[in-house]
């Protein structure tokens, strides 16, 4: 049980210190942000897939596929943001 609270703890802890830091960043440096935030996402998606295809029971597979899809979402999602505001600033023909 002890194990359980730990990881609670950590998680809810990361979720305010990253909501604090996200809410502090002015919108010119988002669009870096975001794509550091990809390269991170492109680093959890190799994993869950590694955790995927290991086989090491239902409940993990189950959460790694999870993992898979929000973190395949959330790098298509930034790299679509991404090119949109790098678009801003090409030339005009």
């Amino acid at each position: 049980m002890g194990e359980w609270m730990l990881g609670l703890y950590v998680f809810v802890l990361a979720m305010l210190v990253g909501f604090e830091v996200i809410t502090k960043v002015p919108p010119t440096l988002h669009t870096p942000l975001m794509s550091g935030a990809n390269a991170i996402s492109g680093i959890t998606l190799l994993g869950a897939l590694v955790v995927a295809g290991s086989g090491s029971g239902r409940l993990a597979v189950g959460l790694a596929i999870g993992a898979v899809v929000l973190a395949t979402v959330n790098v298509v999602g930034g790299f679509l943001v991404t090119d949109r505001m790098l678009r801003m600033f090409r030339k005009r023909d």
